[in-house]
């Protein structure tokens, strides 16, 4: 595997999932595919999980990590071809990302949506331009459009915790006093459409995801008829694709509750954290022992491990 970028990266996705269940099993096995190998980590927006659960996970391979926060540790980049740099921005994207490829074997970059202009967030151009000019593989730790970190992590503990072969997965959206970008929600719909799990995404109108994410997903503005039979509900917020980095308000009774989780069939609730409690889930919900949010981000070690490993390899 040269990038993970995408699932368009990987070869299979059960594959994937059963490699992230193999390092979770033994989580040192393979100290010596990173042994003199380094690990660098680019973050333009604020982090927990990913940062902490990437360090691991080079550090369990063996791997050397540095971390830096881009434009607080850095000089601050322009991605722009042919302007005049004149303003603040004091390095180039093609010199910045040619000298980390010199430094470092793997790159990992978190760069979210900007939540302006949906052409220039969906053309990646961030996370494109690593992928064109610094010469080694690239770990996408969460762009404008995708967290597939995330994704894995979340097909390992369903994995973990389906209770029949083929379970009904439902993505809710869910009400936050802020924009957020539609990475997480794009990602997980577009790995599970890559799984033979039943997939319902449910959201109201004007929160319709891209419709290349959405794929063959069953989709639903009724939320409570989404949540019927359900064996796991995946809550997240995501602001508007159509009206482009909106809050459209009055959606607020698109918690997640104890009432509506009694429409399932005792499903697990997950959610990507961090989660504003009493706005998207109601602390009953994610308190109960049906919340399994904990060891979903504890699996992010072990999906960035799987994704790792199969880079070190073929290098």
């Amino acid at each position: 595997m040269k990038h993970f970028i995408s699932p368009k990266d990987v070869h299979s996705v059960p594959e994937m999932v059963k490699e992230g269940l193999a390092q979770k099993a033994h989580p040192y096995a393979n100290q010596a595919l990173g042994r003199n190998k380094t690990l660098c980590l680019l973050f333009f927006n604020s982090s927990l999980r990913t940062r902490l659960s990437t360090q691991k996970a080079g550090m369990n391979l063996g791997m050397n990590v540095i971390v830096m926060n881009v434009g607080a540790d850095s000089w601050q980049l322009e991605f722009e071809d042919g302007v005049v740099m004149s303003g603040s921005k004091a390095e180039h994207i093609r010199e910045a990302a040619a000298v980390i490829g010199q430094y470092a074997d793997i790159v990992g970059v978190r760069a979210f949506a900007g939540l302006s202009d949906r052409n220039e967030d969906y053309k990646e151009l961030v996370m494109q331009s690593f992928r064109d000019l610094a010469g080694v593989p690239i770990v996408n730790l969460e762009s404008a459009t995708r967290h597939p970190c995330q994704s894995l992590a979340d097909l390992i503990t369903i994995e973990e915790y389906k209770k029949k072969e083929k379970p009904k997965v439902v993505l809710t959206w869910a009400p936050h006093i802020k924009p957020l970008p539609q990475a997480v929600g794009n990602s997980f719909a577009e790995w599970l459409n890559l799984t033979d799990y039943e997939f319902v995404i449910t959201n109201p109108e004007a929160y319709d995801l891209a419709p290349e994410f959405v794929g063959s997903a069953t989709v639903t503005r009724d939320q409570e008829e989404a949540f019927e039979g359900a064996d796991f509900i995946y809550a997240k917020n995501w602001s508007s694709y159509e009206r482009y980095g909106q809050v459209i308000r009055g959606h607020e009774n698109w918690i997640i509750d104890e009432k509506k989780m009694a429409l399932t069939n005792a499903a697990k609730f997950m959610h990507c954290l961090p989660v504003r409690r009493g706005l998207i889930v109601e602390d009953a919900v994610i308190d109960s022992p049906s919340s399994i949010v904990i060891p979903q981000a504890g699996n992010r070690v072990w999906s960035v491990q799987a994704a790792l490993k199969k880079i070190l390899e073929a290098l």
